[in-house]
């Protein structure tokens, strides 16, 4: 069975980010996490505009093979600008007449297209005057202007007169080299201040002898994917860099300004930066409002409850090696402290026995202690090899840094293929101990980053199972060659499941016998979480599992093109999404096997991307306990009717059914790991 339908990928992504601002719309979320919340939308917009619109835009110009074609890319790029102007009129109406209200009931006052109150004025000039003067620079533009507005980033036009002479200036809103926000406190009051309107408000110092006759901010943001070629010649770390210093030159895919410049000087910017093909939207007086995330307020009871760490490892006597050969241990981060893994590194790094380390990173943390470990391990004598994903998108730069590091002190670095990202999280510490090698090592849902764990639910492995090692060592080996797979059958996975080589057909398998039990008139039933639901041979397979009786119940945070509850097609399917403190990040799949589940937990998103273009690892859980933990996480996740939405099969997000007693999940999950310790 081929099924067409589905949800439009962009679409759903666009209605992911609005269930993103309902929360920032919510009253019972407490008021610094509303913010926080505007701070995501926004972000997330931003990259939409980067990485999605160039795709709707080429879209655009390739459906030229008839008017069909033509009609259907005009109609999704006139849908998504709907959305997405409907929900930033909801974003500005919910900041002005709600948030920034309640912030002045708390004593708290957001200037905000104000006027400065006379009694931050003092404070205001000196901060321009010591701090902010010392990072301006002003562009005079006329027909020859060679200037290019740097990705992203914020700018001022004005309109200068002096005497008959009109003059046209951009300056740059120096948001990278100071905070956005300056806080002043006055008077048992606290007053937040944009940088943006500290400089509107002395644009008279830094043009003394002209008449302002208008100032407008706007921003360019620009097409984000990077071109790589299958094959590089030379050094695929040189070649990135160079492709990254060309990032911010890209497509212009958006001009998004301040109402009120006139049409001849927008015709000239058109022409100047190249804006022929981007969306020129008029927007408010202030971009870049994913700042907001730096609002410099901290007031307990304007935000959410503090959860205190679970250390589930800190208790063992001898290492974490030990109790590894004992028993898997899993951390369920942020509940429980990533300590226990940075633990895990750092033990590698100076115990005798350990011979070699392997590991993949994708994203890691900007001060990475993780790495600063595997740096000192091969200080200390020891064989390091380090997969660095290059191609990790607006990490690529850190990554680079790291990786030269790492290679300055021996760690042997290994780049990916250049089409096909490693986005596994796996690693691997080899000892010997006398005669005798005994390996343990670590399987993740999300990356070796101490500061995403923070705000990620993810959870990792760590094992000694001697099959589900060899096979990673297999992986490790084959990376190594830096060679796309020929054939599925390269390396025979039995234990772990990785995409290039069995984790589709795997999976297709695993579905199957659902189907089987179901048509047998046995249970059969499917629980599946993830990030991102895409690739089509996945979704069909779960259309034919529905069908067949199969009860699927899934829980997908963000694109979800399969649509849920269609009567002879999905209706045995029910797909939530939840949206909490933490943003939900773990990849987990149960299947029901007659009452025996089967589960696996991994990187891997069903994306196209995830599926035919990356390595991806999904393991086994095996551990009767750990399972047993994982079934009762995903079952409190299930019940949830606070923070989670049905998507139905308009692609809404339709609040669950409250019940008698509210359920949270993160709550409870967080509640339920801190009883079993």
């Amino acid at each position: 069975m081929i099924a067409t339908s589905l949800f439009n990928r962009d679409l759903s992504w666009l209605k992911f980010n609005e269930r993103i601002l309902a929360e920032a719309e919510t009253n019972t979320v407490p008021l610094l996490e509303r913010i926080k919340f505007l701070s995501i939308f926004s972000s997330n917009l931003d990259e939409f505009y980067r990485v999605r619109m160039p795709v709707l835009l080429a879209l655009q110009k390739l459906s030229n093979k008839d008017n069909n074609d033509i009609q259907i890319a005009d109609d999704l790029l006139v849908t998504a600008n709907q959305l997405i102007a409907s929900q930033q009129q909801r974003y500005g109406q919910v900041l002005k007449t709600d948030i920034i209200p309640q912030l002045k009931q708390n004593h708290i006052n957001l200037i905000y297209a104000e006027p400065f109150p006379e009694e931050i004025e003092e404070e205001v000039n000196r901060y321009f005057l010591s701090q902010v003067m010392a990072f301006l620079q002003p562009v005079y533009v006329d027909e020859k202007t060679d200037f290019f507005p740097s990705n992203n980033e914020l700018y001022f036009l004005i309109n200068l007169k002096n005497g008959s002479k009109n003059k046209v200036v951009i300056l740059n809103i120096p948001s990278n080299e100071l905070p956005r926000f300056l806080k002043i406190e006055q008077d048992k009051q606290t007053f937040i201040v944009f940088l943006d309107d500290i400089l509107r408000h002395h644009l008279h110092q830094v043009f003394p002898h002209d008449e302002v006759l208008g100032c407008f901010s706007f921003k360019v943001t620009r097409d984000a994917e990077i071109d790589l070629k299958d094959e590089y010649s030379g050094n695929l770390s040189d070649q990135l860099e160079k492709q990254l210093l060309k990032r911010d030159f890209g497509l212009a895919t958006r001009f998004l300004h301040q109402p009120g410049i006139p049409a001849p000087i927008l015709d000239l910017l058109k022409k100047l930066f190249n804006l022929k093909k981007a969306n020129m939207v008029e927007g408010g007086q202030y971009h870049n409002l994913k700042d907001l995330m730096a609002f410099p307020v901290n007031v307990p009871n304007l935000s959410n409850d503090k959860w205190s760490k679970i250390c589930n490892t800190d208790a063992i006597g001898g290492t974490l090696t030990e109790e590894i050969y004992k028993n898997d241990i899993i951390i369920h981060t942020p509940y429980q402290s990533y300590d226990s893994i940075l633990r895990f590194f750092n033990e590698a790094a100076i115990d005798e026995s350990v011979e070699e380390i392997c590991v993949t990173l994708y994203r890691v943390a900007s001060d990475s202690k993780i790495v600063n470990a595997l740096i000192s391990a091969a200080k200390n004598g020891k064989k390091v090899s380090v997969l660095v994903e290059l191609k990790a998108r607006f990490d690529e730069a850190n990554n680079i840094k790291w990786a030269k590091k790492m290679k300055a002190v021996g760690v042997e670095i290994i780049y990916s293929v250049t089409a096909l990202k490693v986005h596994a999280k796996v690693a691997l510490v080899k000892r010997k101990i006398g005669d005798r090698t005994r390996n343990v090592g670590l399987f993740a849902t999300g990356n070796f980053n101490e500061s995403t764990a923070a705000f990620y639910t993810d959870h990792i492995l760590m094992t000694a199972n001697k099959d589900m090692l060899r096979e990673v060592e297999l992986l490790f080996i084959f990376l190594r060659k830096r060679v796309k797979p020929t054939s599925a059958d390269l390396i025979k996975f039995q234990h772990l499941l990785v995409a290039q080589f069995n984790l589709q057909s795997a999976f297709i398998n695993l579905i199957d016998r659902e189907i089987e039990h179901a048509k047998a008139g046995k249970p059969a039933h499917i629980t599946i979480k993830m990030n991102n639901l895409e690739e089509k041979v996945l979704i069909n397979k779960l259309y034919e599992a529905s069908e067949a009786g199969v009860k699927i119940e899934m829980i997908v945070r963000s694109i979800c093109r399969l649509i849920p509850g269609v009567k002879g097609m999905s209706e045995n399917i029910r797909i939530t999404r939840i949206v909490d403190r933490y943003l939900e990040h773990g990849r987990i799949f149960v299947f029901h096997n007659l009452g025996k589940e089967e589960v696996y937990l991994g990187s891997a998103d069903w994306m196209n991307r995830n599926i035919y273009r990356r390595i991806e690892v999904c393991f086994p859980i095996y551990d009767e306990r750990i399972k047993a933990e994982i079934l009762e996480i995903m079952n409190i996740q299930k019940q949830d009717n606070i923070q989670a939405v049905i998507i139905n099969e308009q692609m809404e997000n339709i609040p669950v059914k409250k019940g008698k007693v509210p359920f949270q999940s993160q709550k409870e999950i967080y509640q339920y790991l801190k009883n079993k310790i």
